[in-house]
């Protein structure tokens, strides 16, 4: 890691901001609506998003109340993520996703994941990127994978034990260590 650290250079400091509990659902919204999407798809839907609804986020209970045909057609979302949306908004109000920010990592997951649409993947980007958790190996992420592949000369992509065993020494640091990772990505040799 310290030669990849060494090639990459610093990464760039992100502002610390305040977590906000009230922006967790805002947060899981465009991660759903961006879901494997290009980067320019979802700012384009989420824009759409939040003209549709007044210039900021829907709350959940505009999501259930809106109906399902109008907004896919408004915004432009699938079938499928105006059930995810309308699932998150469910959990929302039910109070299930309450005090995210004081729960541990494992029990975030848990609760992320019983949201349908919302996987380990997105849940691993919500605690690296919104709850800002130091101590996270996105082990579903491909350019993980890859950076780890090329970083350790593996034969093939790890599988998710394989990389909890190589960034064991990366604790309590690893969500660090992944945008490292990811970085490396960006510096291709020539």
């Amino acid at each position: 890691m310290r030669g990849l650290i060494d090639s990459v250079g610093e990464l760039g400091r992100r502002g610390r901001r305040p977590v906000d509990s009230g922006d967790h659902y805002g947060a899981l919204v465009r991660s759903i609506v961006g879901q494997q999407l290009s980067a320019k798809a979802a700012y384009a839907i989420n824009a759409r998003m939040l003209d549709r609804f007044g210039g900021r986020p829907p709350r959940p209970q505009e999501i259930l109340a809106a109906d399902a045909e109008e907004l896919r057609a408004a915004v432009g979302l699938s079938r499928a993520k105006v059930g995810f949306l309308r699932s998150l908004a469910e959990h929302v109000l039910s109070g299930e996703l309450e005090g995210m920010d004081a729960l541990p990592e494992e029990q975030v997951i848990e609760e992320l994941c019983a949201v349908k649409g919302i996987g380990e993947w997105t849940a691993h980007m919500f605690l690296i990127f919104h709850l800002e958790r130091p101590d996270i190996l996105a082990t579903g992420d491909l350019g993980i994978r890859a950076a780890m592949r090329r970083a350790y000369d593996l034969p093939e992509l790890p599988v998710a034990a394989q990389m909890e065993e190589i960034a064991a020494p990366w604790r309590p640091h690893r969500s660090t260590a992944c945008r490292f990772l990811w970085r490396s990505l960006d510096n291709e040799p020539a």
